[in-house]
């Protein structure tokens, strides 16, 4: 009996099962190759905790959202790096637990909700007190009331030490936040949001003028946009399809929106910006904001514009790329778009520095010996 022939929708679906699978295997090899080489630096250059015998008192900034995450990162690092953790909020009887737990250091994290008289009674038990400021110096004239009452003061903003020691601080360092590598780190991101260009942060006006002259330069590209008040866009309408509008992200899905972008922009804030900032004394800010080590923690191409200060932290051109205008900043999009070995090189140069010199780890540590042994 001859053989019948096959149907031609039933050719059709086991050609495209075979197109599917190839394309499959394809993605899943390139997707496997990639985290290989992410994780090898991982385990190469993230740093080994050690701990320590020391006894933290950590006080939260007391604040919630979007605050609450650097809290937690803090409290399981200090947890890795300290043999006795003790953890408080603002409203806690602060001066009662110290005289009850005897910590060796105090460390308040911002410290705006902290009242300074449980911060005197803390240091008048002869225990040394740090506070770690997380956004100067854009409430400065806020912090500049706090400060002094710290036996040592930490700043993320170069800028401000000289300001705070000319109020009297005797104890002042620079100290950038880094990252939390538990929670900025290789993601395999799931392909649904995969895309070419991203950016998560608040629509600040500085940001505004630059996504008006640098959206229309990249639209052609798969873009995606996140935060606050992008309304204010000048042509929001036609840009609102790729928006996500009045959002803020938590670290884990702001991580797997960084691994799931080829390129991550960074536009700090402006220091001049009177709508928001409390900064009288119009201190410049030279230092790079903490997202500069959280989009090099998920191994991916940052293009950031230029402080001062990243030239501390990176080596331009080789573990990060600056911008100096919108379309230089769209000219280099372009060009690694079209340059995966290159961006890819830069990428993995960047989570190697990253982990090796910026991590939380790192940054506590340092922190408790400037302030142990000054």
């Amino acid at each position: 009996m001859a053989k019948a022939k096959r149907r031609p929708a039933v050719r059709s679906r086991d050609a495209a099962y075979r197109r599917g699978r190839a394309e499959g295997l394809a993605l899943g090899k390139a997707d496997g190759h990639w985290q290989g080489l992410c994780e090898y630096i991982v385990r190469k250059a993230a740093p080994v905790p050690v701990k320590r015998p020391i006894h933290m008192l950590y006080v939260t900034t007391g604040k919630g959202f979007p605050y609450s995450p650097l809290d937690d990162g803090i409290i399981a690092t200090l947890k890795e790096i300290a043999e006795r953790v003790t953890v408080a909020v603002p409203s806690d009887d602060i001066a009662v637990i110290a005289a009850r737990e005897r910590p060796d250091l105090l460390l308040a994290l911002d410290g705006m909700h902290l009242a300074l008289d449980k911060v005197h009674a803390v240091n008048a038990l002869g225990i040394r007190t740090a506070i770690w400021f997380t956004d100067d110096p854009y409430y400065t004239d806020i912090t500049s009331g706090i400060a002094p009452h710290y036996y040592h003061v930490f700043t993320l903003e170069r800028n401000c030490v000289p300001f705070y020691a000319e109020r009297g601080c005797a104890r002042v360092s620079y100290l950038p936040l880094g990252v939390f590598h538990g929670a900025y780190r290789p993601r395999n991101s799931d392909r649904s949001i995969r895309g070419e260009i991203c950016f998560i942060g608040t629509a600040y006006w500085n940001r505004v003028d630059l996504f008006n002259r640098l959206l229309p330069l990249i639209a052609h590209r798969r873009l995606y946009v996140s935060g606050m008040w992008w309304d204010r866009l000048a042509e929001f309408g036609r840009w609102k399809p790729f928006i996500d509008l009045g959002k803020w992200m938590e670290p884990l899905p702001t991580s797997e929106r960084y691994n799931a972008h080829k390129i991550v922009i960074n536009s700090h804030r402006a220091h001049d910006d009177d709508t928001f900032n409390q900064n009288s004394a119009m201190i410049t800010a030279v230092s790079p904001n903490p997202r500069t080590f959280e989009i090099s923690a998920s191994a991916t191409l940052q293009l950031t514009d230029c402080r001062d200060d990243i030239a501390q932290h990176y080596v331009s051109g080789e573990e990060i790329v600056t911008y100096d205008s919108p379309e230089d900043l769209a000219a280099k999009a372009e060009y690694y778009l079209e340059h995966e070995e290159e961006r890819r090189n830069i990428a993995l140069r960047s989570l190697y520095r990253t982990l090796r010199d910026h991590t939380y780890v790192s940054r506590l540590n340092q922190l408790i010996d400037l302030t142990m042994n000054g």
